[in-house]
């Protein structure tokens, strides 16, 4: 069965990846965005445009395009819309449209970093020390994305909706997992970032850390994860290890994660969609990713 598979964000500098990746597994990609002219709408076998994340009327008009374009299968990769994404999965099911993202509770969590660090001490995992006030130098929006509206600074700062952080040294590591249906990780992939560009990496290798591995295999016994989950620690200068966020969907990055492993859109399919048991294969410690530049040519 040849099924239509949903990517977000198509136009981003980082999607063309999972939009290949889509592809080599034997599946048409579905892409989509905002702008009409993005070039994962000629990278992929079909588009959708999608509305502004603030229009009031999103969901009723982004379940009809999905409908019409026999969307299958979707893979949220976008912060904006994964709660909604996640509030209506149950329902998309019904119309036999298969939603991979972990529940609307995780969701809330991991899209808010007051709430992240609330979980973290709760479940005693090693973390930044963070303050609704501007206590430490590091302030960053609770709800936000990449590097934007981050700032390392004295001056005083208006602190709705944001949160303070203590400023943390060491090797910056971003983790791809991969959760099956009752949250157990299958793979646990931690790549050591290299090349960080407005809070993406333009690089990286994946390193057999297994402090971190562990510490992970923790989290994921902690909390309901589901499909392709990205978290992100620091190893510091005195080995410790703190966590600092985790985002519960597919990442820009994690084309390295696909590549140390196998497709992992094969394991959605398989394993979300046809209810097959996954076995997992030898991660590749030690494999690189350099990222470069690519032109979509359209005449």
């Amino acid at each position: 069965m040849t099924l239509n598979i949903l990517t977000e964000a198509s136009g981003s500098l980082t999607s063309a990846y999972l939009i290949k990746a889509v592809q080599e597994a034997g599946y048409r990609a579905v892409a989509s965005d905002i702008n009409p002219d993005c070039a994962g709408r000629y990278l992929a076998d079909d588009f959708i445009l999608m509305p502004s994340k603030n229009d009031i009327n999103l969901w009723e008009k982004v379940v009809p395009a999905l409908a019409q374009r026999k969307v299958n299968l979707v893979i949220p990769s976008l912060d904006e819309t994964m709660l909604g994404w996640a509030e209506r999965k149950k329902e998309l099911k019904k119309l036999g449209i298969h939603v991979v993202i972990s529940e609307e509770s995780t969701v809330k969590i991991f899209q808010d970093k007051w709430l992240t660090y609330r979980f973290f001490l709760e479940k005693g995992i090693p973390t930044p020390k963070t303050s609704l006030e501007q206590q430490y130098p590091l302030v960053k929006p609770r709800q936000g994305r990449g590097a934007v509206g981050v700032v390392v600074t004295s001056d005083s700062v208006n602190m709705e909706g944001m949160i303070s952080q203590e400023v943390i040294e060491g090797e910056e590591y971003t983790i791809d997992v991969f959760c099956d249906k009752i949250s157990n990780p299958i793979y646990i992939v931690p790549r050591k970032r290299q090349g960080v560009k407005d809070g993406k990496s333009t690089g990286g290798i994946v390193v057999k850390q297994v402090e971190i591995i562990s510490w992970v295999e923790k989290i994921c016994k902690s909390i309901s994860f589901i499909g392709p989950i990205n978290l992100q620690c620091f190893v510091c200068k005195d080995e410790t290890i703190k966590f600092t966020e985790i985002n519960p969907r597919v990442a820009g990055g994690m084309a390295l994660g696909f590549a140390a492993t196998e497709n992992w859109i094969n394991l959605i399919v398989d394993h979300f969609f046809y209810d097959k048991d996954i076995k997992p294969k030898p991660i590749k410690f030690g494999m690189k990713m350099m990222r470069y530049y690519a032109e979509v040519f359209v005449s």
